[in-house]
């Protein structure tokens, strides 16, 4: 994606809106904002909370299996 069209996204298309981080707008972006989750600075934990429910609606629309329950998990090395 070109920094025209991720200026052009809607907040809302952003699992971080207020601080426009990791756009949720197609599935390699949703994989990359589950990896990515924990890497997000300045951004509180209700705001983490939030962008977690955004990920999880997201990853429903593009058929991606997560097997994080709490947004404290995302990002982090599974335990398989």
């Amino acid at each position: 994606m070109t920094a025209k069209q991720r200026t052009d996204l809607p907040k809302s298309a952003y699992a971080f809106p207020r601080v426009r981080k990791e756009p949720l707008n197609d599935a390699s972006h949703v994989r990359n904002a589950i990896a990515r989750f924990d890497q997000v600075q300045d951004v509180t934990d209700e705001e983490r909370r939030e962008a977690f429910e955004r990920i999880q609606r997201a990853a429903k629309k593009f058929d991606i299996e997560m097997s994080a329950e709490r947004w404290q998990e995302l990002g982090k090395p599974s335990k398989n």
